[in-house]
């Protein structure tokens, strides 16, 4: 099919308008796709998922495809600045928009939500995730076979809990979690599921993890921004004064840097043991499996005028009998922690989330979470 030449160009023109310049959907630079039923340009991903949506599948490659000059005028008329003031005039703080980094089942149910279900434009009724409860079964990973259960969770607005039950009809709940203490991120290639979602909280001032999916990919999106909402409204009584501006970072959030490094104990004689690291902002948790429980150990990271800081390479005198040999030391008021990485590439990129926690100044939240990190150590 021949391209249309005067269609080309014109598209090239449309492209450089604000907000065009990057997928309406997810923020990724250059979208090489438009969406000839909404009148957006999006990236190939996200133009994947539009051939899903019933009403709205019409999307052609900007490069490759043939447009009709009416379709050309189409775009030109609406573009992604005027589909936003639309599609997202409602977005409440709490739900979270994906970027072009995050997985396919949290981008599908964005734009799911936006244009198939409308649920963001003016007027709309109050939304699904703003009930104070939800109520249902999800798949839970066992903690020591690695066998996925279903399990009851009942999530509670007015008690600020979620509870998870191991039988439908139980009367005494499993774990009660306090909302304030979940994170909650997705994680399909770690749990092995497309819709696998991790839920870390604290247990006793330690960390917990547990893995979840289910086979709708909407209900786990569902409970995954129900969670958001309700921590929003915990965080608004907490912090009366604050904007949605500054309570929105303190909702869940996706790991800054999970992967493997080897670490010695503290006297740094002992061998070198490959553990799998998780980095929550100013926590450093390892652990034996990426899919273990509980952390094996988890390090602070306060800011640079307390005593902290990092620096390639190990300490001098200390024996690297690993496998690995780009070396990171970390140093703590208390001790300096030795971890070397697979390749130089790793060790610069852990190094460099590294310092950017340390060059951030703490929040009064943070030292406290700082004085418990030296009580329990």
């Amino acid at each position: 099919m021949a391209v249309n030449e005067r269609a080309a160009r014109a598209l090239k023109e449309i492209l450089k308008r604000p907000g065009n310049h990057t997928c309406a959907d997810c923020g990724a630079p250059d979208p090489e796709w438009g969406s000839c039923s909404l009148g957006v340009f999006i990236c190939l991903t996200c133009s994947g998922i539009h051939r899903n949506l019933p009403d709205h599948a019409k999307v052609k490659s900007l490069r490759l495809s043939r447009w009709e000059d009416s379709e050309v005028q189409f775009m030109a008329e609406n573009g992604n600045e005027a589909a936003k003031s639309k599609y997202e005039a409602q977005v409440p703080v709490y739900y979270y928009k994906p970027t072009h980094k995050d997985c396919q089942v949290l981008k599908e149910q964005w734009i799911r939500a936006k244009y198939e279900r409308l649920e963001f434009i003016q007027g709309k009724k109050p939304l699904v995730y703003e009930e104070g409860t939800r109520d249902g079964m999800l798949m839970k990973r066992g903690r020591d076979n690695g066998q996925f259960f279903s399990r009851r969770f009942v999530l509670s607005e007015r008690e600020g809990t979620l509870k998870y039950f191991t039988k439908f009809d139980a009367k005494e709940p499993k774990a009660v979690i306090k909302v304030d203490t979940i994170n909650a991120s997705f994680q399909p290639e770690k749990i092995a599921h497309p819709n696998g979602l991790q839920i870390t909280y604290l247990k006793d001032f330690s960390t917990r993890n547990i893995f979840l999916h289910h086979e709708s990919s909407k209900e786990i999106v569902d409970w995954f921004n129900s969670i958001r909402a309700v921590q929003l409204h915990y965080l608004k009584v907490a912090f009366p004064g604050a904007s949605d501006i500054e309570l929105k970072p303190k909702l869940t959030r996706n790991f800054l840097k999970e992967g493997y490094m080897e670490k010695t104990g503290p006297r740094q004689t002992e061998g070198f043991k490959k553990r799998w690291f998780t980095l929550d902002h100013r926590k450093l948790m390892y652990f034996k499996d990426p899919l273990d429980a509980f952390a094996k150990g988890e390090v602070f990271l306060g800011h640079q005028d307390l005593g902290y800081s990092a620096s390639l390479g190990l300490t001098p005198g200390a024996h690297c009998n690993g496998a690995w040999q780009h070396g990171i030391t970390i140093k703590t008021p208390e001790r300096s922690f030795l971890f070397t990485c697979e390749t130089e590439t790793e060790q610069l990129d852990w190094f460099k989330h590294f310092n950017e926690v340390i060059n951030t100044p703490m929040s009064p939240q943070e030292y406290s979470m700082e004085a418990l990190f030296k009580h329990r150590h």
